[in-house]
C-alpha cells in the first residue's frame, strides 16, 4: 500500500467538507464548554458548579454510546451531521439568551450531549468511504492534528470573546460557527444513504450490536488497544494542575501536550509508510508512557511541558491501528463500532482522571503522574502485543 499525500486526501472534496466542518465543531465546543463555566460561575459563585458545567458537554458519551449509537448507521450520515449542528445553534441560543436557572442550563447541555457520540459517529463512517485505503488513515491523522489544534484554538478564542462580549456573547458565536457547519455540510455533501437495517427499535439494536461487537476478540482486542493508553495520558494530564500548585501555569503544560499531539499526528500520519506505521504502534504506545516517569523527580515547568509534548505525541501510535480497526467492523454497522470507540475514549478518560485524581490525594501528584505512565506501558505493551 502506497503512503497518501496531503495533496491526494484534500483533492476530496467530501474530505474537505468534514474537515472544515469538524474544524469548526471542535473550536465551537471548546468555546461553549468554557462560555458556559464562566456563565454558571457568574450566576453562582460555586467553583464545584463550574467545573461541572466545564465537564457537562462530556459525561452523556458512556450513556449516548451504550444506547443510542446505532441511529449512525440506521439514518443517512448526512442529514445526521446536519442535524447535530441545529441542536448546537439551539442549545448555544437558548444557553446565551433564554434566561434559564443553572440546573436547567445543565440538563440542556447533558440532554442534548447523550446525541453527541452519533453525529460524531456519522463523520467517522463517512471517512473511508470517501477515502480509500491509505488516504483514510491520513485523514484521520489529520483530524487528530485539526483536535489538538482546535483545543487550543478554543481556549484563545473563547477567552477573547468572554473578554469582548461576555458569556453571552461568546455562546452567540459557537452558535454562529455551527450554522456554518451545518450549511457547509448540507451544500457541500452528497446525499447518503443508510448503511444498517431498522429491524429492531434504536436502543435494543445499540445494546445488541455492542455486546457483538465486544464479544468479537479481535473488535475487543482493538477497542481495548486504543481506549487505554490514552486513559492512563488522561489521568497524568489531571494531575498537572495539582502539580503545579493550581496556578496557571499548567495551561502552558496542557497546551505543550496538545502541541505534541498534533506533531505526533502529523508526522506518523504523513511521513511514516503504512507497512511500518503498523510495526511502530507497539513501541510508539510503550513510550508514550515513558516521559511521565520523570515526574518522579519533580521537575520545573519547562522540563513538564517539554515531557508532556513527548508523552501525548505518542497518541500517533493509534494511526498503526486504523487499518486493522476498519477491516475489524462490518460495514452494515461501521457508524456504531466507531461510535463505540469515541465513546469508550471519552468515558476512558474520565475514569483515568477520577483513578489517578485519587491515587494523587493520598501519594502526592508527582507519584500518581509516574504511576500513570508505567501503568500505559505496561498495558499498551500488553495490548498491543495481542493486536500483533
Amino acid at each position: 500500500m502506497e503512503t497518501a499525500t496531503f495533496s491526494q486526501v484534500f483533492a476530496v472534496k467530501e474530505f474537505k467538507v468534514l474537515f472544515a466542518s469538524f474544524a469548526l465543531m471542535i473550536v465551537g465546543d471548546g468555546v461553549k464548554m468554557l462560555a458556559l463555566s464562566v456563565l454558571v460561575y457568574t450566576s453562582t459563585g460555586s467553583a464545584g458548579l463550574s467545573a461541572t458545567a466545564y465537564m457537562a458537554g462530556w459525561l452523556p458519551y458512556i450513556f449516548g454510546g451504550m444506547f443510542l449509537l446505532s441511529l449512525a448507521d440506521r439514518l443517512p450520515s448526512r442529514a445526521l451531521m446536519v442535524t447535530g449542528e441545529v441542536v448546537r445553534v439551539v442549545v448555544c441560543l437558548l444557553l446565551a439568551f433564554g434566561g434559564l436557572p443553572v440546573w436547567a442550563m445543565l440538563a440542556l447541555v447533558l440532554v442534548s450531549g447523550l446525541f453527541a457520540p452519533v453525529f460524531g459517529a456519522a463523520r467517522s463512517a463517512m471517512l473511508p468511504e470517501v477515502l480509500p485505503g491509505d488516504a483514510f488513515v491520513l485523514a484521520r491523522s489529520l483530524m487528530g492534528v485539526v483536535s489538538a489544534s482546535s483545543q487550543v484554538a478554543a481556549m484563545a478564542v473563547g477567552g477573547t470573546f468572554l473578554a469582548l462580549t461576555g458569556p453571552s456573547g461568546a455562546l452567540a458565536v459557537t452558535a454562529g460557527l455551527s450554522a456554518v457547519a451545518a450549511f457547509v455540510l448540507r451544500y457541500g455533501l452528497p446525499y447518503s444513504r443508510a448503511r444498517g437495517e431498522k429491524r429492531h427499535g434504536a436502543v435494543r439494536s445499540t445494546l445488541r450490536v455492542n455486546g457483538r461487537l465486544f464479544t468479537d476478540t479481535r473488535v475487543r482486542t482493538l477497542l481495548l488497544a486504543q481506549w487505554v493508553p490514552p486513559m492512563c495520558l488522561a489521568g497524568a494530564e489531571a494531575m498537572i494542575v495539582p502539580y503545579l500548585g493550581g496556578t496557571g501555569q499548567a495551561g502552558l503544560v496542557l497546551a505543550s501536550a496538545a502541541i505534541g499531539m498534533a506533531i505526533g499526528e502529523f508526522v506518523v500520519g504523513r511521513f511514516v509508510s503504512p507497512a511500518t506505521r503498523e510495526r511502530l504502534s507497539l513501541p510508539i504506545a510503550v513510550c508514550m508512557g515513558a516521559p511521565w516517569l520523570a515526574f518522579v523527580f519533580m521537575p520545573g515547568l519547562g522540563v513538564a511541558a517539554v515531557l508532556a509534548a513527548l508523552a501525548a505525541s505518542g497518541l500517533s501510535y493509534g494511526l498503526g491501528l486504523q487499518r486493522r480497526f476498519l477491516e475489524a467492523i462490518p460495514e452494515d454497522v461501521r457508524g456504531q463500532g466507531y461510535g463505540l470507540l469515541s465513546a469508550g475514549l471519552m468515558t476512558g478518560q474520565a475514569v483515568g482522571a477520577a483513578l489517578i485524581g485519587g491515587l494523587g490525594e493520598l501519594a502526592g501528584p508527582h507519584v500518581a503522574i509516574a504511576v500513570s505512565g508505567a501503568v500505559g506501558m505496561i498495558m499498551g505493551a500488553v495490548l498491543l502485543s495481542r493486536v500483533r
